[in-house]
């Protein structure tokens, strides 16, 4: 069915390696860009912080797959609970394969072997990988030892953060992506008065966008001041 969809729609407009900020990740971008259109077999696992885009990369890859003729498919571990095993087991048969969030199968015996079975098969079909996690292999606390090398095995990209400058652009542009000015007064009153890290800043974007719209209003000052304090 997936395939049968036009590409704005399997993998949404705004995650683009075009519209990704790289500000010190110019070299990750890169790589990805490159994986995406590579013919070779290649094995990345791509990890950051909260909000460092690793998602908006995974589904980037993907996209640029599919325009250039390459099959993908992304495969979203946090939102699956219960299922992740299951849901494993039953991905695979495309060019690129995409995994996020593989921290959430740490502990998950069942899930932990079916993702190293998943591994070797595409392994054995030269596949290209490309998995995301919030730290390295090591760090994730992932208890099958095959598993944490096969994944250490892999070429590994580290996303730094972006400085408050780049985050104040990224902010602005997915904002006005929605149809909301953000103003600098505006700007500064969220980096002063809330946390600062990019995924919560975004997060708090939805509820002003939703807010603004019921209410009618643009989104000034005094109406954050209502709206958040």
């Amino acid at each position: 069915m997936s395939g049968q969809l036009p590409l704005a729609l399997r993998w949404p407009a705004h995650q683009r390696f075009e519209s990704f900020l790289a500000g010190p990740n110019g070299l990750v971008l890169d790589g990805l860009r490159a994986l995406a259109h590579a013919a070779d077999p290649t094995w990345v696992f791509l990890h950051g912080g909260a909000g460092s885009g690793r998602t908006h990369l995974l589904i980037a890859a993907c996209a640029s797959a599919n325009a250039n003729g390459r099959s993908a498919q992304y495969l979203p571990l946090a939102r699956l609970g219960a299922a992740r095993a299951t849901a494993i087991r039953g991905f695979g048969g495309s060019e690129l394969l995409a995994i996020d969030d593989v921290g959430a199968i740490a502990g998950d015996r069942d899930a932990e072997h079916a993702l190293f079975d998943l591994y070797n098969r595409c392994r054995a079909d030269h596949a290209t990988l490309l998995f995301a996690a919030a730290a390295p292999p090591a760090q994730l606390g992932i208890g099958l030892p095959d598993l944490v090398s096969r994944l250490a095995a892999c070429t590994q990209f580290a996303l730094k953060p972006l400085d408050e400058v780049e985050r104040r652009i990224v902010l602005r542009e997915r904002a006005l992506a929605r149809g909301i000015e953000l103003d600098d007064a505006a700007l500064d009153w969220l980096f002063t008065r809330r946390n600062r890290d990019l995924a919560t800043l975004l997060d708090l974007l939805e509820t002003i966008d939703a807010a603004s719209l019921a209410a009618k209003r643009r989104v000034t000052v005094p109406f954050l001041r209502s709206l958040l304090d």
